[in-house]
């Protein structure tokens, strides 16, 4: 059972990515911003989960820290969907 945007996705984060308590909590409010909105569940017909967050997290160049992961991620969002840029890390 796939696990929603919730307070454990920091733990997640944290085994899945290098990267500090600030960033992870930066990147998990964002996403959870993300999935509270409904935008990415009515752009791709699915719900937004701790599993899809990570996975395309891990498409991102392994080169990159964790909020520039979800900045490329929102960015390609942005550029397939538009109006993603609202949910980037600054």
């Amino acid at each position: 059972m796939e696990m929603e945007i919730d307070q454990r996705f920091e733990s997640r984060l944290e085994e899945a990515f290098e990267g500090n308590a600030g960033t992870r909590r930066v990147v998990a409010r964002q996403a959870r911003d993300l999935a509270d909105s409904g935008q990415f569940e009515t752009d791709m017909d699915r719900k937004l989960t701790v599993a899809v967050v990570v996975e395309n997290l891990r498409d991102a160049p392994e080169s990159l820290a964790l909020p520039e992961k979800w900045n490329w991620w929102m960015g390609a969002l942005e550029l397939a969907y538009g109006g993603y840029d609202r949910f980037r890390v600054l």
